[in-house]
């Protein structure tokens, strides 16, 4: 990340388009979690971009040792206000943080594709952060989801892994797909246990938040995306990678 970089700007919403949806938070975090747990790792956690909380309130009931660390001050005293004695909070850079120890479970949830370096972030983590038999909890949006691979055929994006103008006003600097999120874990160092997807995804976010507002979508309907993303990965609307630090960790 630029020390140049305004987080506070890059985490609000514009005028035509949101930094989360409903959707990431109410269908998206859901699922993320629901993904995660069979692999929890008992003890710590530490959560690298935790925004505003809004995720973090899922990870409270599970784990009684909860550290934060986010770039933008205006995110994180929000966060700060609603979750209160539960977590400890950082307000530092990824490139400059310095952590006292290493963590039994690291989550970096659609965070990476705004790091500047990230290899370099990953690197951190498995060479500093990560605990022996620790796990990270890798997330990105996915180039490949429908929702996106109709944009393209729309004619509003170029390419399935093009940066939109909106994203990058939020500060995003790539689009990952399955095979390039794991081509820069493997060069980090971190080991790849378990690569899947989250949730089967045709539609944009702010259509998916009309949807919800109506009877039309069931939970039913949801849990099957979500099953279905399973089976298909690569056209989920998130891409997951469970990782273990390396041979060439430490």
């Amino acid at each position: 990340m630029s020390t140049s970089r305004n987080y506070n700007v890059e985490g609000r919403d514009a005028v035509e388009h949101k930094y989360a949806y409903g959707f990431d938070f109410d269908v998206m975090h859901h699922y993320m979690l629901r993904s995660f747990q069979p692999f929890f790792r008992r003890g710590s956690l530490l959560e690298l971009g935790s925004y505003r909380g809004d995720f973090t309130t899922r990870l409270v009931p599970l784990f009684d040792d909860i550290t934060c660390v986010e770039a933008s001050d205006e995110a994180l005293a929000i966060a700060r206000e609603r979750l209160g004695g539960k977590a400890a909070f950082i307000h530092a850079r990824f490139e400059t943080v310095q952590l006292p120890r290493r963590y039994d479970n690291i989550v970096l949830t659609h965070v990476l594709e705004h790091v500047d370096d990230p290899i370099a972030t990953l690197r951190r983590i498995n060479d500093e952060w990560l605990a022996d038999n620790g796990r990270l909890f890798l997330v990105c949006p996915n180039a490949n989801a429908p929702s996106r691979q109709i944009a393209v055929k729309m004619g509003l994006i170029d390419h399935n892994a093009a940066v939109m103008p909106a994203e990058a006003e939020h500060g995003h600097r790539i689009t990952y797909a399955l095979d390039t999120l794991e081509r820069d874990a493997v060069r980090s160092g971190l080991r790849v246990i378990q690569r899947s997807g989250i949730f089967f995804k045709a539609f944009a976010n702010f259509q998916w938040d009309r949807l919800l507002q109506t009877d039309i979508v069931s939970p039913q309907y949801l849990d099957g995306c979500y099953m279905l993303g399973q089976q298909y990965p690569d056209l989920c609307a998130s891409i997951f990678l469970l990782c273990e630090s390396g041979p060439n960790a430490r």
